[in-house]
């Protein structure tokens, strides 16, 4: 028996405003930021669990603050038996009838609980000696429900509809693993696209992707009409007609503004609109998504909870999902998010620009596609050149493919030099 010592966080924050990298028509000048979390026992064995949430800088310290106030609630539990109930942790968590005030299930709260299971996760997953994508995609079927909180979410998906999917999916895992182990993933980069950039580096930086072996880039919009399609042409003269380029407005329009702008994009043949719109407006989505057909909406990186990615996919408000790894209340809530896009036949590719986005995401999309959906025909990962090299197990990208990580853990272990080089004090 071995007993949690220390939940230990840390402000993080990286100055990429410096130099643009992040930057888009709502946040100008980003810095890349970690709400950081760490948990130690009292083992022989030395292992931690690590995990993040994602920010971009001021307000790094209230969601630090929101994981400090829920270290008392495990310091002094017993690991195994956390460990072998990661549902019941979850539920303890997110159901806690004080906490769930300040949200109800969204909010820096609920991403603090996120950041605490994920690094459950991680020491799990380190415990096993397997990487997170591998340990979920070997649980059954009955423990990966046994994950998933359905209350909320009966009315599109049941317990047993889950099971009967993941059980349909079993014969064929081993297969897809060796598919997955052999090919990768596939990606695609948003690293050319900051609004920040100047056209030299636009163009410079889409030609480097194509020689990288991608086959989508993504470029941010909404600034200024006439800027964008400057910029779409640079983009697309430099790709061919061959690569396909997603556009992302992150928030910056109403639902009017989003299908008159889209028709002026549209000449470039683009291949999803991201966040067009409020990322809480589930009618906007809908609404925008039937303006702007056939071009597809992507949306999620912003979606506060399992409720309202339910929502989205009842209302055919996306035909794109995008997961966040640090979003939602951890890897449970994505497991349960993934299982709805099942049910719906809606493709995910999931977010991951931020600090360990990359690094911690992949390992979902591998599950998914070992475990769930079965598939990767039309989905890809973003992915982004820049903090890989602050991580224990950092993302490993070429050939414009994501390569499966063989290390045990979730992939969130930041070294602990950069951790102490980049830590906020004021």
């Amino acid at each position: 028996m071995s007993t949690i010592i220390s939940v230990d966080t840390s402000d993080i924050r990286f100055p990429t405003s410096q130099q643009l990298d992040g930057s888009d028509a709502m946040n100008p000048d980003p810095d890349y930021s970690a709400a950081y979390v760490r948990i130690a026992t009292d083992a022989d064995d030395d292992l931690e669990g690590h995990g993040l949430v994602f920010t971009i800088g001021r307000g790094n310290d209230v969601q630090t603050a929101a994981i400090r106030a829920l270290a008392p609630r495990l310091i002094g539990r017993d690991v195994e038996e956390l460990l072998a109930d990661m549902g019941g942790v979850w539920r303890e968590f997110v159901w806690d009838s004080q906490l769930r005030w300040l949200g109800p299930e969204k909010g820096v709260m609920h991403m603090a609980i996120g950041a605490v299971v994920n690094a459950l996760w991680d020491l799990k997953a380190k415990r096993a000696e397997l990487p997170l994508w591998r340990l979920l995609a070997q649980m059954t079927p009955e423990e990966i429900v046994d994950l998933v909180d359905f209350r909320y979410l009966s009315d599109a998906l049941t317990r047993d509809e889950a099971l009967e999917m993941l059980r349909a999916a079993q014969p064929g895992r081993a297969d897809r693993e060796a598919q997955l182990l052999a090919n990768g993933y596939p990606a695609y980069t948003t690293t050319p696209g900051w609004l920040g950039y100047s056209d030299e580096k636009l163009d410079r930086l889409c030609r480097e992707a194509v020689a990288d072996g991608f086959t989508q880039i993504k470029l941010k919009v909404g600034g200024d009409l006439d800027d964008d399609i400057r910029r779409l042409k640079i983009a697309r003269d430099a790709v061919g007609p061959d690569i396909r380029i997603a556009v992302d407005a992150n928030q910056r329009w109403d639902v009017a503004d989003a299908i008159e702008w889209m028709a002026h994009l549209a000449p470039f043949d683009i291949a999803w609109i991201e966040e067009p719109t409020s990322p809480d407006d589930v009618l906007a989505h809908a609404a925008i998504a039937r303006g702007v057909a056939p071009i597809p909406v992507a949306t999620g990186e912003h979606g506060g909870g399992r409720v309202m990615f339910k929502q989205m996919l009842q209302a055919e408000a996306l035909s794109v999902l995008q997961i966040d790894a640090t979003r939602v209340a951890g890897i449970n809530e994505n497991i349960a998010i993934l299982l709805l896009a099942a049910k719906f036949g809606v493709r995910v590719c999931p977010h991951a620009g931020g600090v360990g986005l990359c690094e911690a995401v992949q390992h979902l999309s591998m599950f998914d596609f070992v475990a769930v959906s079965g598939t990767v025909e039309g989905r890809m990962i973003e992915y982004v050149n820049h903090l890989h090299e602050h991580f224990v197990i950092p993302t490993e990208v070429s050939n414009g493919v994501y390569h499966a990580p063989s290390a045990p853990g979730n992939g969130m272990e930041m070294h602990a030099a950069s951790r102490a080089e980049y830590e906020f004090r004021g």
